[in-house]
């Protein structure tokens, strides 16, 4: 291994772990806010960085680049689209939240419905956590590390025990981080490796133009935008696997549910100081996502004319990084690969505590008369935290030997529970009689006949469409069951509010420039673009 790439990851990690450290080295983590929420002390642009570095998985490097080096940019659609959805998570949810002092997402349901509907749904994100999301996580940086590193290589390992070594590697130190050092420490850490991934996605699109044109930039530009183009279209048909039209329908969604009620994304907006910093905060993650493709969808555009022939399009990006970049600089984006397993697996980690602690073990030891001070919350809530590693550590190398079916499986079955939440919180915020058993009744609906078109009866739709027909039709049984069997007394919503709840006074203006630049994107990746 070249020394110049392990000085350079080593020295932009340590350097990351050390600013955390410094600016968190007098913060006292003896309650659950501190701790789960830092004091609700954050700023715009830690929130901003977390939001945009938590998103941005080793997953996502792997998968998406590997979407478009096989077929095209439809894939974009998702970071794109989800633009919009921010926008109105910002303007809508993310008042309610603070007002009601809310801690998780689920919170709304116990004041909205009952504690019964929060603590489902709280199993509900419990269960997609250890099942889906930081086993993938883990799984997903090993390959990436690897895949940079030639690590198998380098010591002479095989394959499996080199993904187990990288994701005790990986687990060990994201558990430390998240136990001793809180959502504060882990935010913190996310400016540093935020800044890095933006610098990290415009060098290794550079590098890799130079690469493609010989030593010519431009020649390199000229050769992805002449050859190749149907690669270059992000505006799916009714053939590709992403059509556009599922941009309106399930894929918004799923992305109003993502930004704005996956406790894991939403505890950094909710741990904010005022209602203002929240939405910049959000506002500047949106930006990020403009950003997203230099690292995600391109390096697999240059790929396409680098390696006609991939035997394993999975390993299109870490690839590209190992020739195309000069070492020093293959270290950084191996610190940015890292640091973005990290966010996503600390975060993950810190919203499985949260949502143990607060809502599930906390009304326990309260029905039973027990006290429930912050030391014991804390200690069972990092035990957990623990016990979840440990057997993500063991479980996550194992998904190798699932290859192809598992992930795609892994993502179907998140959408069986990312909408119908969606649902009721959505008819939770829009109405004020619908009864609890509308809510219960909900979620099984929904899951329920999701599995028939999935697994029984074929459609013939897209499954994002599927999801949306089944919205509409779980959302109107809902209003029905509200229409005949209404609460007794309407829904108020009650006021606990925390920091400032003044709303950023600007942020209509930015909210606009930044759908002008989402429609841009569209058409820049589009035949009336560069895929003519």
């Amino acid at each position: 291994m070249d020394s110049t790439i392990l000085v350079s990851f080593l020295l932009v990690t340590v350097m990351a772990a050390g600013v955390s450290v410094y600016f968190t080295r007098r913060t006292q983590l003896k309650t659950t806010i501190s701790y789960y929420l830092g004091n609700r002390s954050l700023g715009f642009w830690m929130i901003g960085s977390s939001l945009f570095l938590t998103n941005m998985s080793a997953n996502q490097f792997i998968g998406e680049n590997e979407f478009v080096y096989s077929l095209n940019m439809t894939v974009m659609a998702w970071g794109m689209s989800s633009i919009l959805a921010m926008i109105l998570v910002a303007e809508f949810l993310m008042p309610v939240y603070l007002r009601i002092g809310a801690v998780t997402t689920p919170d709304f349901l116990a004041k909205r419905f009952d504690r019964q509907t929060q603590r489902i749904i709280s199993v509900v994100f419990l269960l997609s956590y250890f099942i889906n999301l930081i086993p993938s996580v883990l799984y997903g940086s090993a390959v990436a590390l690897n895949g940079i590193f030639h690590l198998d290589r380098q010591l002479g390992l095989t394959y499996f025990d080199t993904i187990r070594v990288l994701v005790l590697l990986v687990g060990t130190i994201g558990c430390l981080y998240t136990v001793l050092g809180g959502l504060k420490a882990i935010t913190i850490t996310d400016v540093v490796q935020g800044i890095g991934m933006i610098t990290g996605g415009i060098l290794i699109v550079y590098y890799g133009f130079h690469y493609l044109g010989g030593g010519d930039l431009m020649k390199g530009v000229r050769t992805l935008a002449e050859n190749h183009t149907e690669h270059l279209n992000g505006i799916g048909g009714a053939g590709d696997s992403l059509p556009f039209g599922t941009i309106f329908t399930g894929m918004l969604l799923i992305n109003i549910y993502y930004w704005g009620m996956e406790q894991y994304i939403v505890q950094e907006a909710l741990a904010s100081r005022s209602l203002a910093d929240s939405q910049k905060g959000i506002s500047l993650a949106a930006l990020g996502k403009l950003f997203a493709p230099l690292l995600l969808n391109i390096p697999g555009l240059i790929a396409v004319h680098l390696y006609p022939t991939l035997d394993n399009p999975a390993t299109v990006f870490p690839r590209m990084v190992s020739d195309v970049l000069p070492p020093v600089f293959i270290g950084l984006v191996a610190a940015i690969v890292f640091g973005g397993a990290l966010s996503t697996f600390n975060a993950g980690l810190n919203s499985t505590g949260t949502l143990f602690t607060m809502n599930l073990y906390k009304p326990f030891l309260e029905r039973k008369g027990a006290v429930a001070d912050d030391r014991r919350l804390l200690r069972n809530g990092k035990l957990l935290q623990v016990g979840v590693t440990i057997a993500a550590i063991v479980f996550s190398p194992y998904i190798m030997f699932f290859t192809g079916g598992f992930y795609n499986y892994l993502q179907k079955v998140s959408s069986f529970f990312s909408v119908p939440v969606f649902t009721i919180m959505l008819v939770g915020l829009l109405t004020r009689k619908v009864p609890p058993i509308a809510a219960k009744f909900g979620v099984v609906f929904f899951v329920g006949m999701y599995a028939m078109t999935q697994f029984v009866v074929d459609t013939g739709l897209h499954y994002l469409h599927v999801l949306a027909i089944l919205f509409v039709i779980t959302a109107s049984l809902m209003l029905l069951i509200g229409k005949f069997y209404p609460m007794a007394r309407p829904f108020t919503m009650a006021d606990y509010p925390v920091g400032g709840m003044v709303p950023w006074k600007n942020r209509r203006w930015y909210f606009a420039i930044l759908i002008v630049l989402m429609i841009a994107m569209f058409i820049l990746f589009s035949p009336w673009g560069v895929a003519s």
